[in-house]
């Protein structure tokens, strides 16, 4: 029993690392650990912990492995909905919504002001790619840092998910994905 228990230390020590922790970085140190608790769960008591394998695998909050790329998402349809974004909050209670569909069509509203553009060939693949991110399944679908005031709220709709999100939590294929439809809101 404790050879096991010095596994799961050894463990969590190696996925710490591969996390970027470390004993000095107290912030850093915060933020990962709690990415990796997140994502992750202990074995129970009586259930057998996993033998170690010879190379370390990564942690859920890193990166996917390089043969899991992320590829476009499939299009069934032209009136497909493929991800419907909602900004909503700050200190003058924005409201703006971003909908990609699945004819390359971007309708974007901001402040009741409604533009509805088409995308390029790649720039449809593009999106489509950041939506079909295989990191996005790791995102939790609610990371929003309660004690911050006047902050804006993402909600987004994709894949048969709602993710909502104050961007606090550092979520890099989330944070692209918001980049990117952000860009199509109305100018001015």
């Amino acid at each position: 029993m404790r050879g096991r228990r010095a596994v799961v230390v050894a463990g969590l020590v190696g996925v710490l690392g591969l996390a970027g922790c470390s004993p000095g970085d107290e912030e850093g140190s915060a933020k990962q650990t709690d990415a990796v608790t997140a994502s992750s769960s202990a074995p129970s008591p009586g259930s057998p912990t996993p033998e170690p394998s010879s190379s370390p695998s990564p942690s859920p909050s890193v990166s996917a492995s390089p043969s899991a790329r992320p590829s476009p998402v499939p299009v069934t349809g032209p009136e497909q909905k493929l991800v419907t974004m909602t900004i909503s909050g700050g200190y003058a209670g924005v409201s703006k919504k971003v909908v990609l569909r699945g004819d390359g069509t971007v309708r974007a509203t901001d402040e009741g002001r409604t533009v509805v553009r088409r995308t390029g060939a790649a720039q449809f693949t593009k999106l489509r790619t950041l939506l079909g991110d295989p990191a996005l399944d790791e995102v939790p679908e609610f990371t929003i840092d309660m004690g911050a005031a006047d902050m804006f709220q993402y909600t987004l709709q994709f894949d048969g998910r709602t993710v909502m999100t104050d961007r606090s939590a550092g979520q890099p294929a989330l944070d692209r994905l918001i980049g990117a439809l952000e860009a199509w809101l109305p100018k001015g």
